[in-house]
């Protein structure tokens, strides 16, 4: 029996035309798609915990979890067309998502807004340390476009780290 043209469809490869090698197409977009599970990963963990802030400083810790959520999914688009420019696939859905991220979730019914801004300051200290390791492939690969944007994402991540860990110390 013949093929539909959907049919035809859905089987074809995705072959997008790269000047990168085949290691770069081999080597990145699984490394890519792993760092793009954690930033949806901690996206949501940061929206968690924005949303289940309480306590006598809740009016800034609200808007900080949001301005960080804001960033982390800005980064969400960029980082998962990289994937695909370069000859890739990326995720497909939440259960993918469960798949890859290296970072933990937190399901836990309360968090102290000291554990979580802890929480969010170790696992973005993480993601930066995952953002280091991915741009090092970049760099191995010549992939300069990529590793351009991963090094914005960097100073991001640690200016989050720096803002969750100037709000948890204590005052001498």
């Amino acid at each position: 029996m013949e093929k539909t043209i959907a049919e035809k469809h859905r089987t074809a490869p995705l072959v997008t035309p790269t000047d990168l090698g085949s290691n770069a197409v081999q080597d990145l977009p699984p490394s890519l798609t792993a760092l793009l599970a954690d930033v949806f990963a901690l996206y949501l963990k940061t929206k968690n915990f924005h949303w289940h802030m309480s306590g006598p400083h809740f009016p800034e810790y609200h808007v900080l979890l949001d301005d960080h959520a804001n960033q982390l999914f800005a980064m969400v688009d960029p980082l998962a067309e990289r994937v695909r420019k370069i000859g890739g696939t990326t995720l497909r859905s939440i259960a993918h998502i469960g798949r890859l991220q290296r970072l933990l979730d937190n399901d836990a019914d309360y968090v102290t807004p000291s554990d979580m801004l802890a929480e969010l300051r170790e696992d973005n200290k993480q993601l930066t340390a995952f953002l280091r390791e991915t741009h090092s492939l970049c760099d191995e690969h010549k992939d300069v476009a990529t590793a351009s944007l991963i090094e914005s994402w960097i100073d991001e991540a640690e200016r989050r780290t720096w803002f969750l860990f100037e709000t948890t110390r204590s005052p001498r």
